[in-house]
Order: C-alpha cells, then sequence, then structure tokens
C-alpha cells in the first residue's frame, strides 16, 4: 500500500498553521533531496520527519512521479539517504538498518541497499566494518566511499574489533585536523572503492586509494557516465598546518591516479560534475585568502584529460552545477541579490539568468531531452518541494510534494538602505499579521552566519515566521560579506568584520525602524556563528538594543582562532596569533561596555565555534554582573538538530525576548523546567 503525504493541521481560514505551537513546528515533514532517474521518468526525495518517539527525527525515500502523486519508498527506523539511481532504473541508497539475512549482524553501521525499480523489497548489497558514505554509479560500475583503518582494508574488521575489545578509544594524531564540526577525525580514514552490480551483492569490489592517508578527508567525488574514472577532491597537507585541495582521476580499472586540477594560490572544491559526454569537469575554483587578500569563487571548467580549464561567471558563488544533457553548458545555482535563481552557463557565452522569480533552488536535475531542469524550489517564505523549470521560457511549474508545505503568516517585503560609502545594503523583513502605524510591531534583527552568505532560503533552525507568529517584525540584512553582491561586497568587510558589518547592520536597521508599523523602542538583536560574533560585537559598541541573543558565537578571536576545527582557515585572514587584528576585532574587549541582557547558546560538541567561547563569555558576564542566561546543549553541535532541543531553544529564546522586549515576567519556560 503506496502512502501518500499527510495533510499538516488547519489554522483559521483553511490555512497551515504551524507556526505558533513549536511542537507542531517540529512536526513538519522536511523535502532534503531531489534525484531524477535515467531516463527522466521519475525523481526520488529524502524526506526527514520526526520519528513516532517524537525524540528523533528519520529519513525515507519517497517516489515523485512525472504524472502522479508521490508516494513513499522505503520505511525503517534507521532511515535511507545518499539516494542515487543506476541507469537500470533501481535505486542504491545508505542506510543502518539490519540486514534480515544475517543474524546477529552486530553493530550498526551505514551499509549499501538496493531497491529494484521493479518493486519488492530492498535488499543490502555492500557493507563495510566502517560503512558506506556517498555512492556513484554508471552502468554497471559502483563507486562508493568508506572509512577504513590504516593498513590492509582486508584487516579493517579485525583491527576493529581488537580496539573495541581492549576498550581503546585513544587517536593518535600526527597532524592537523583533529576533528571536523562535531566529530573526532580518526583512527578511520576514508577511501574510495570500485565494484560491479551484479547478483545479489556488488561484485568485485576493489581499493581504488589504498594509499589517500587524509587526501580524502570531508571530499566529494563524481564519476564519469561511463565508469572508467573517478574525479576526486585531493587534499595535500603542507607545513604549519596549511592545506590545499586539488581535483584527482583515478581509472576505475587499474586504480592509477594523476593530479587533474592543482594551483598553490587555490582550492579546488565541489560542486563537481562531469559533462555527459565525459570531455570535461566543472567545479569550484577558490583563491586562498590571505591578511589582504579576500576571498573568492568562481566557476572553473577543466578538460577532463588535460586538466587545462578556464574561469566562468566570476561573479556567482555556485551552491549547485550540472550539465546540460548535450554537454554545451552548465546550469548552476547561485547567490544573487537575496535570492538562489539558475543560471544557464555556456561553454561558450555569458551566464544568462534562467529563474527570475525571487526564490531559491538547488538540487539540480537536468531532463535528458534537455527540455526542463527539475529542482528544489524555496525561499525565505517558501518551504523546499520539487518544481520544474522550462528551459526555454523560463517558465516554473511546482510538481506534487511529498511533504506539504507550511503556509506563513504573515508578510515579506524588501528593505534596501545606503551604507556611507554608497554600497546600497538590502534585506528581507517578515511582518506579523496585523502591524499597522496603530499597532506597530516590535522589532528583531537577525543576522546571518558564514561570514560568507545571504539571507535568502527557507531555515528549519532560524525561523522568522515563529517570531512573526508570536507578533514580532525579523529583518534578515545582507550586510558586507554577504555573497551574491559582486566581489567588492566581500572584499569591503575582509579584515575589518565588526566595524564594517556594524555600520551596514546600523543603516538598514535605521530603515527598518523608520516605518510606521515597526515599534523603533521595543527592538532585539540576534545572530548565531558570525552572526553570533557579531551580536556580541553590537552587545559592546551599542545600547540601542532591549535583549541580545547570541548563539555559537566568537566571543575571544584569539582564543577561537587556535581551538576551532580549520585554525589555519581563520589565520589566513587575521594572521598569527597576537596580531593586531585580533585585539581590534574580538567582541571580548568591550566587555566592560556590555549592559544589555544577554542569552548565550551553545552545543557542547560544536567544534566550528568551541564551546570554550560560550563558557569565557558566560564567566565574563557573570562576574561583570551583566543580566543574562545560558541554553547550553550537551548533546547539540553547531546546530540544534533534536527535536526536543528544538523546542528548548525557540521557547527559551522567546521567553528571553517577551521578558526584555516586550516585558513580561520572566517564566521559565517548561521544556528546560
Amino acid at each position: 500500500m503506496r502512502e501518500c503525504p499527510r495533510s499538516l493541521p488547519r489554522g483559521r481560514f483553511g490555512r497551515v498553521s504551524a507556526f505558533n505551537d513549536i511542537r507542531d513546528y517540529v512536526a513538519i515533514p522536511r523535502v532534503l533531496s531531489l534525484r531524477l532517474s535515467p531516463d527522466g521518468s521519475r525523481l526520488i526525495s529524502a524526506v526527514q520527519s520526526l520519528n513516532p518517539d517524537g525524540k528523533s527525527f528519520g529519513t525515507a525515500l519517497w517516489a515523485v512521479p512525472l504524472d502522479g502523486e508521490p508516494y513513499r519508498l522505503t520505511r525503517s527506523t534507521k532511515g535511507e539517504s545518499a539516494a542515487v539511481f543506476t541507469a537500470s532504473g533501481d535505486v542504491l541508497f545508505s542506510s543502518s538498518r539490519p540486514d534480515p539475512t544475517v543474524k546477529d549482524g552486530g553493530e550498526e553501521t551505514p551499509a549499501l541497499w538496493l531497491l529494484p525499480r521493479a518493486g519488492g523489497e530492498a535488499r543490502q548489497v555492500a557493507s563495510r566494518p566502517g560503512g558506506i558514505g556517498s555512492v556513484r554509479t554508471a552502468g554497471d560500475v559502483v563507486v562508493f566511499a568508506a572509512d577504513v583503518l590504516d593498513g590492509e582494508e582486508s584487516a579493517d574488521e579485525e583491527k576493529r574489533k581488537a580496539r573495541k575489545e581492549a576498550g581503546i578509544s585513544a587517536i593518535l594524531h600526527e597532524g592537523y585536523p583533529v576533528r571536523y564540526w562535531d566529530h573526532d577525525l580518526g583512527p578511520g580514514r576514508p577511501r574510495l572503492f570500485a565494484a560491479r552490480l551484479g547478483g545479489d551483492r556488488l561484485e568485485d569490489v576493489r581499493d581504488l586509494t589504498p594509499d589517500a592517508g587524509d587526501a580524502l578527508r570531508e571530499g566529494t567525488f563524481e564519476l564519469s557516465p561511463d565508469g572508467a574514472t573517478v574525479v576526486t577532491t585531493w587534499r595535500e597537507y603542507l607545513p604549519r598546518g596549511e592545506w590545499r585541495t586539488g581535483l584527482a582521476a583515478i581509472d576505475v580499472a587499474t586504480g592509477e591516479r594523476r593530479v587533474l586540477l592543482s594551483d598553490p594560490a587555490y582550492d579546488f572544491t565541489g560542486p563537481l560534475a562531469i559533462s555527459p559526454d565525459g570531455t570535461r569537469i566543472v567545479c569550484s575554483r577558490e583563491r586562498i585568502t590571505g591578511v589582504d587578500v579576500p576571498a573568492r569563487s568562481e566557476l572553473w571548467i577543466a578538460d577532463l584529460v588535460t586538466g587545462e580549464g578556464r574561469g566562468y561567471a566570476p561573479d556567482l558563488w555556485a551552491a549547485d552545477v550540472d550539465w546540460a544533457p548535450d554537454s554545451s553548458a552548465v546550469y548552476i545555482a547561485a547567490d544573487h541579490q537575496g535570492r538562489r535563481p539558475v543560471f544557464r552557463v555556456p561553454l561558450d557565452g555569458e551566464p544568462t539568468r534562467l529563474t527570475q522569480d525571487d526564490a531559491s533552488y538547488l538540487a539540480l536535475n537536468p531532463s535528458p531531452d534537455g527540455r526542463w531542469v527539475y529542482a528544489l524550489r524555496s525561499a525565505v517564505n517558501l518551504a523546499p518541494a520539487p518544481a520544474r523549470i522550462d528551459v526555454a521560457t523560463g517558465e516554473i511549474a511546482d510538481l506534487p510534494s511529498p511533504a506539504p508545505r507550511p503556509e506563513v503568516t504573515g508578510t515579506l517585503t524588501e528593505v534596501t538602505a545606503t551604507a556611507d560609502d554608497g554600497t546600497v545594503i538590502r534585506g528581507w523583513l517578515a511582518l506579523p499579521e496585523g502591524a499597522s502605524a496603530a499597532s506597530p510591531a516590535p522589532f528583531v534583527l537577525f543576522i546571518h552566519g558564514g561570514p560568507l552568505g545571504s539571507w535568502n532560503d527557507w531555515q528549519w533552525r532560524w525561523q522568522s515566521w515563529i517570531l512573526a507568529q508570536h507578533g514580532y517584525a525579523v529583518l534578515m540584512p545582507d550586510p558586507c560579506m554577504s555573497t551574491g553582491y559582486g566581489q567588492e561586497m566581500i572584499d569591503r568587510g575582509w579584515g575589518d568584520w565588526g566595524p564594517r558589518t556594524q555600520a551596514d547592520l546600523d543603516v538598514i536597521v535605521d530603515a527598518a525602524l523608520a516605518r510606521d508599523d515597526i515599534d523603533s523602542e521595543r527592538i532585539a538583536a540576534m545572530g548565531g556563528s558570525f552572526g553570533g560574533y557579531m551580536a556580541n560585537w553590537l552587545a559592546g559598541h551599542t545600547d540601542r538594543y532591549r535583549a541580545i541573543v547570541t548563539h555559537a558565537s566568537l566571543w575571544n578571536l584569539d582564543q577561537f582562532g587556535g581551538t576551532t576545527d580549520a585554525s589555519m582557515y581563520w589565520q589566513r585572514e587575521f594572521g598569527l596569533p597576537g596580531a593586531e587584528r585580533y585585539s581590534l576585532l574580538s567582541p571580548h574587549n568591550s566587555l566592560d561596555k556590555i549592559t544589555t541582557p544577554m542569552l548565550v547558546i551553545h552545543g557542547d560538541k560544536d567544534y566550528r565555534v568551541p564551546i570554550g567561547e560560550a563558557l569565557r563569555l558566560w564567566w565574563d558576564l557573570r562576574r561583570t554582573e551583566v543580566d543574562s542566561k545560558f541554553l547550553y546543549f550537551p548533546d547539540e553541535n553547531h546546530w540544534i538538530l533534536k527535536p526536543g532541543n528544538i523546542i528548548a531553544w525557540y521557547e527559551t529564546v522567546l521567553a528571553f525576548l517577551g521578558r526584555h522586549v516586550l516585558g513580561q515576567e520572566w517564566k521559565r519556560p517548561d521544556s528546560v523546567a
């Protein structure tokens, strides 16, 4: 029996209402991905939804027929992800579900499963002691990534068993880095394996990269259409903790590896895509930054044999890319003026914008006949769902979605202002229903992270419409270093984080507060990551806000620079420890000027901005008697991802804003009582 998408609770006037009660919001299913079958007849999506226990999220694969309603393909307590089609239309996916053909299968690690196109149950086709990650297919060739302990891969299982039985969790590092995002690196390292489809399991499984070491860390790879060549990012480790990322081409038959792209002044990174005719690779080329060398990214297309290539679309930061079926052009989704349109970039011409709406696009899938591009379409006020774009006209049609879109209440409008250097600063303003001159809304400034980024998409974590549902107007501006406004926007903030960004924020906040439907007195500021850095900076440089919420924030730059998971990246911009920029731009040096009440939020598993930043900030606020609270998550990373913790996050933020912005009596939320 096919399961169809469930409807959400309806609000007044028949609209979906899920922003008033955080528990309803957490229960909204979320479309995460989109893949088109080789024959162009159907799409599949991974959909995340609340598990029956209400304490965790699970994922399932859904089919999205082009001529019918979506239906669920998989169902397991462990969920499914990383789905790709085989040439015959079967679906390969990764899952930690138990294999019903194996009794007492031991620890659950992600294995590779195949779901037949003709129907029937999925079956496991490959497993590895360290689990299986990303997978690519072409013809009968399958290439997948897996974590392997040093030495012969055939001994991997026994070595893992020996470590476990001996009670050893220690990892001996001899290089940098030692952790990433929210997990420790090691003792295993990623490798690529090649195999062939056939029979009940993958056949002829071979280690393509036995000598990879750490070169494939946090990497990405693609397989040529003929299944003969793998192109993968390849990290080269340099003295003093530095590294560079290039591209390597690996012969699937022999394992022979050659350098495809490498340049001491650039990193070559994903997104990657190999042309359908197998002659070219497209990637991003990112300039290695320095104290006086700002970040810069461009599309790079190179010959798959010689490596010779050139740059395209230098002002477009590609978030996703794929080739036209005739290999004459690539389609990219790139930040642009607070949107993320789809552009067509021909090999012999200039980029042209394909989509003209205010939406943001990801998961691009050109159809085999070249008529359409299928993609996930979303916006600040529109949750992601499948859409079809007409290549000839740019016309957009939303497709039936495996997850119903929640309808926001309130309105979204655009705000612009001119900075002191003449730069136009723009942003989105979410207004609650009923905001007017007679009943102006209290105001919250949302500051985005990055700092390279943009408010141009739907946010599941920083959801402005929850605050709007509770009566707040929310401004989401793109100040200096925001992407989608040309290189100059990044250059003007490089190495001048606090002062330049504050000047941009001040001018657009002034413009928003000049509206008669916003209360210019009851205002607050919030930010996460770099946005949290700016929240801390504002706390020490202005008293205009009644409350400040700082999430996963940088407080002491010198301390942060040596404890984050990629110290060398930040050192390039700020200089060696002790350099002047650290003291000039570190928020902690303005502690004595902070009088605004602050809510500090941090996860202990955050390795990008380590917990030490929050602990130091909290102690500094305590010892100087600043009115403050600390919302601490022992088991969360840079993002708050568990359903119960999401509820606690929003309820605490709303209670804190209610106390200091609205003047309500403080009541400790039940979720953290």
